[in-house]
């Protein structure tokens, strides 16, 4: 039997009411209950104070460079397909430096579970408005107020092929632990949203802020309409945002599509390509 103090590595450093500590406790317990001892599981890292985790959180990890996790995660995937393989990025990370390899990931449907922290601002850089800030936000860095849009993060992964989409609210751990599970148990790309406050620059995006606009969909409703999950997606216009699992689909995943995998071991398992004989012929 796991527990919560095998997955536990140093002491977490975040600011206090930073909601890093919920998601933090919310990954350690999904890997709890679904009964996975800490070397089965490969967690690939993003840069910023959801990166941190690297220290906090005791698995097989990797700590990228900045908006390279998933690309990273997918070698991994590749070279270890029955391992599961677990993103924890930044909103910052992963819808901005790494926007292009996350359209790639749901592309190909790879078999990953991307945990995003979504918090509206780069928080180790002490605040700089990120992809996922309000139009108008003011920061540091944009004194007179953001002038893009924000992206959002489940739109672009539900057109771009993801086979399941989620949201979570850091707030609630219960809803937030459940999603996680389901998305690891899911076989493709699954994206987890996760609304994380940030208690130390981002004054707008409260818990309070949340608890007054979240709302929960229902376990048992059909989560395979596409139409149905983008209209979901959109009530979040008028700041109001689901949470829960709002599309699941089957579709094969990208390493399964790949005959060099279809044996029982893993691919940094087999025997190396040696015979250079037949390649030769090609260039004489």
């Amino acid at each position: 039997m796991v527990s919560i103090q095998d997955f536990s590595g140093y002491a977490p450093t975040w600011c206090p009411g930073c909601g890093n500590w919920g998601i933090g406790m919310a990954i350690k317990s999904a890997l709890v209950q679904i009964g996975l001892p800490p070397a089965q599981v490969a967690v690939v890292f993003g840069i910023g104070c959801s990166g941190n985790m690297n220290d906090f959180l005791n698995v097989s990890a990797v700590h990228t460079l900045h908006g390279r996790a998933i690309p990273t995660a997918v070698g991994i995937k590749l070279a270890n397909h029955r391992r599961p393989v677990l993103v924890v990025a930044g909103d910052g990370d992963c819808y901005g430096e790494g926007g292009n390899h996350l359209i790639h990931a749901c592309r190909g449907n790879h078999d990953l579970a991307v945990i995003v922290h979504d918090n509206g601002v780069y928080g180790l850089t002490t605040g700089q408005v990120a992809p996922t800030a309000s139009k108008g936000t003011r920061s540091k860095s944009t004194p007179a107020g953001i002038i893009e849009t924000p992206i959002n993060p489940l739109t672009l992964a539900l057109t771009q092929g993801a086979s399941f989409i989620a949201q979570a609210f850091a707030g609630d751990m219960a809803q937030t632990i459940a999603v996680i599970k389901r998305a690891m148990s899911h076989r493709g790309l699954a994206l987890v949203n996760i609304l994380q406050p940030c208690v130390t620059f981002n004054k707008i995006n409260t818990y309070q802020y949340y608890r007054e606009r979240v709302y929960r969909l229902a376990d048992n409703d059909d989560k395979t309409d596409w139409d149905k999950a983008m209209s979901v997606i959109k009530t979040m216009d008028k700041e109001r945002f689901p949470v829960g699992v709002i599309y699941e689909v089957e579709r094969l995943s990208y390493h399964r599509q790949l005959p060099q995998l279809s044996g029982a071991l893993p691919l940094w398992q087999r025997r190396r390509f040696t015979d250079f004989k037949p390649l030769e012929k090609e260039f004489r």
